[in-house]
């Protein structure tokens, strides 16, 4: 009579070298990351990154540190953070995962642009990153559509609005920087 239990391998072989993946195909299997994993763990990274940048800012008279500390914490971190969880935040259906990734795909895309165009005080990049940053809102606040917590749906709408307008002010001072 053969015991329910088995024992491993050798020492230093692996489960799957022993079979056992094949006996259990659920462990094998890795689904991918959705969206809204990849979305806030990179939120997280950026608000990381941009605490990072502050501490350094002062010792190394880093012109525009304080700016781009500020714009990675709020903008690449929070926002991405409220971005990728809103579906649960709001209570709103899921939107379907190929437009999730679009969102994120463009609001990276976006951010990265806008301090590349900052940083080298190059308006028209900027205004190309500002212009994926509008496109991630318009996809984001259509998510929030026919959310079962309405309130917080509207106060997303508020946040992604206020967003909107500081993009748009956000392009215009790299604009005036650039020029004077």
């Amino acid at each position: 009579m053969s015991s329910p239990i088995r024992k491993s391998g050798t020492a230093g072989e692996s489960s799957a070298a022993t079979g056992d993946a094949e006996q259990h195909p659920e462990r094998a299997a890795v689904p991918p990351p959705s969206p809204r994993q990849v979305g806030f763990t990179t939120g997280v990274a950026l608000i990381v990154l941009g605490g990072l940048i502050a501490a350094v800012t002062g010792p190394l008279d880093l012109d525009r540190g304080s700016w781009l500390a500020a714009y990675l914490v709020l903008v690449g971190g929070v926002a991405q953070c409220v971005i990728s969880t809103q579906h649960r935040l709001a209570a709103a259906p899921l939107t379907p995962r190929g437009r999730r990734w679009m969102l994120l795909l463009l609001w990276n895309t976006g951010v990265v642009i806008v301090i590349v165009g900052s940083l080298t005080s190059t308006p028209w990049v900027g205004a190309i990153g500002g212009v994926a940053l509008l496109a991630a809102l318009v996809l984001a606040m259509d998510g929030t559509r026919h959310a079962r917590r309405r309130v917080v749906a509207i106060l997303l709408r508020i946040l992604y609005a206020a967003l909107a307008v500081s993009v748009v002010i956000g392009v215009a001072l790299t604009a005036l920087r650039a020029a004077g």
